[in-house]
């Protein structure tokens, strides 16, 4: 299973970004996808995650800025972000779950960097 992020990059303070991130060579149902955060020197955050039936939940550093959603069809999950603070600087990793066997798996991405300047 490999997740293949895009789209970040560097953006002032107040842009706007939008990652995704794609699954392939997956044999099993993902039912989460979501997005991780890692600032250097802390640790990984969860941004937003998204359910198989839409459900999403949020960080509250990012409700009312930050939009996931996801295509299941293609296993492609996207977050939308806006109002960019240079807080929000970070890598940000694609993450899937999914169960296969009764077996629980959990899949990352290689992370890209969104970088916001003041």
């Amino acid at each position: 299973v490999q997740l293949a992020e895009s789209g970040g990059g560097l953006v002032q303070a107040g842009g706007s970004l939008r990652l995704s991130c794609a699954a392939s060579g997956t044999d099993f149902s993902i039912n989460v996808m979501g997005w991780y955060r890692q600032a250097p020197g802390k640790q990984r955050d969860l941004v937003a995650i998204i359910t198989n039936t839409g459900t999403a939940n949020y960080a509250e550093s990012v409700k009312g800025r930050f939009t996931i959603s996801r295509d299941g069809a293609e296993n492609t999950v996207y977050l939308q972000m806006n109002s960019l603070k240079p807080e929000d600087t970070a890598v940000y990793y694609c993450n899937a779950e999914g169960v296969k066997y009764g077996s629980s798996l959990e899949y990352w991405g290689k992370g890209t960097l969104v970088t916001v300047s003041s």
